[in-house]
């Protein structure tokens, strides 16, 4: 099925007469009431955004290893499938897909459930070349995530395994395994000559890109309770952001891993179980003088780069990364309002209500989005029944939605006047 309407808005998004109404009483999921409100104060202010730019490649996780991408351009308003391929094992049971396809130099390159990465032709999907990072002694296959990035022709992979793992990308040769201390769920952020990456028991590890050798590690505390997945490490201004299980917050310095400043995004007032987790799942963001992160206890924050100042706060949380663009940034929360922050001040412009549960009535099944990336003028979000919405940016409308074949539980790569969904199914799926 084609998104011949992704990025136009009309009232019947697929171009099909609306059926007639059925009889019965009605409940719309969008009148639920939201536990954010506008802030008075922005309501004569109008949203303005950076100038779209296109994206040549997507590397890393979250595009860049500072995560701020501001406003990704496309050249065709209207997308319509091109391809799609199997990239090995989906999701099912402990064996999870946690990150994104990543693209370079017109290659796409992913990393299934089974820890078995693929290479394939941005241009066509034909595969290229894979190979199978398992250890050949490991009898353990559950809960192996792992993700990639790349830089300058070589792909870097962490693996449930508890290895960092360097591979030539044009030969798919291996150039260095290295062990660490416990294994990695979230994809690991590449700049300068170093590797970056988080392990499941809260350390942040530094190697260098060429060796693999160690270069420096930072250990949080340990944590019972957490999601599956993890996030990648942001990375700008000689500084690394990294997010931990416990919801702690840590600035270290590129070159020794020194602490500069921590913080905790634990929300006071949570009691339910899950709430009560204060994981950061979603990706941290370094944007210019600021770092930008939400915790599933909920909150999220604005922090002073260099001092650790909390500059605002937020209470709401999730665990999807924050979307900055220009003076706003965007956070879906894990009560589905999809909202627009001032960047300075942490201001609500806007809320929109993301549908809750398949059975609204009964309110039975919960919704799971994923998202927003912000491409063309429009919010992208996706969930687990497959469905793609686009919302304006500049008020929260809901423009239109159509359904991708899979569940999205992860948002898509933009690069090359492309989009790249990765289902929970294993599909990789690319519309121009």
């Amino acid at each position: 099925m084609g998104l011949s309407v992704f990025l136009a808005g009309c009232s019947s998004w697929l171009g099909e007469d609306e059926a007639p109404p059925l009889p019965g009483e009605r409940i719309s999921v969008l009148a639920l009431q939201s536990t954010v409100q506008p802030d008075i104060d922005l309501s004569d202010q109008r949203v303005v955004l950076p100038e779209p730019e296109p994206m040549v490649d997507w590397p890393q996780n979250g595009g860049f290893p500072s995560h701020a991408l501001h406003h990704v351009g496309l050249e065709n308003d209207v997308l319509e499938q091109d391809w799609s391929v199997s990239i090995g094992e989906g999701s099912m049971d402990d064996n999870l897909l946690l990150n994104q396809a990543i693209v370079a130099r017109g290659v796409i390159f992913t990393i299934d459930a089974s820890a078995e990465v693929r290479a394939f032709a941005a241009t066509s999907g034909k595969e290229i070349w894979s190979i199978e990072l398992a250890p050949e002694d490991e009898e353990d296959s559950t809960l192996l995530g792992g993700g990639l990035a790349y830089e300058k022709g070589i792909i870097y992979a962490t693996t449930g395994f508890a290895e960092v793992i360097a591979i030539d990308a044009p030969s798919a040769t291996v150039l260095w395994r290295q062990q660490v201390s416990a294994p990695m769920r979230s994809a690991p952020t590449v700049r300068g000559g170093r590797v970056f990456a988080i392990t499941i028991d809260n350390q942040t590890i530094a190697l260098n890109a060429m060796s693999g050798e160690l270069l420096w590690s930072h250990r949080g505390a340990s944590e019972g309770a957490s999601f599956i997945g993890g996030a990648s490490p942001a990375v700008d201004q000689g500084v690394v952001i990294s997010a931990y299980s416990t919801g702690e917050l840590y600035a270290l310095r590129v070159e020794n891993g020194q602490v500069i400043w921590s913080d905790a995004l634990a929300s006071a007032g949570r009691t339910d179980a899950v709430s009560a987790i204060a994981d950061i799942r979603g990706l941290p963001v370094i944007d210019n003088d600021l770092v930008f992160a939400t915790s599933n206890s909920g909150l999220t924050v604005g922090i002073d780069l260099r001092t650790g100042y909390r500059v605002w706060e937020l209470e709401a949380g999730g665990i999807q990364s924050p979307w900055v663009a220009g003076d706003y940034i965007y956070v879906l929360t894990n009560t589905n309002d999809l909202i627009a922050l001032r960047r300075k001040t942490g201001q609500v412009k806007w809320v929109t209500v993301l549908p809750r549960f398949v059975d609204p009535e009964d309110q039975d099944e919960p919704i799971v989005w994923t998202g927003p990336v912000l491409v063309g003028d429009r919010l992208i979000v996706g969930n687990e029944q497959g469905e793609v919405m686009t919302v304006s940016p500049y008020s929260g409308e809901i423009i239109g939605k159509d359904e991708v074949s899979g569940p999205i539980t992860l948002p898509p790569s933009v690069a090359g006047d492309s989009l790249y969904f990765l289902t929970a199914d294993a599909d990789l799926i690319a519309y121009r």
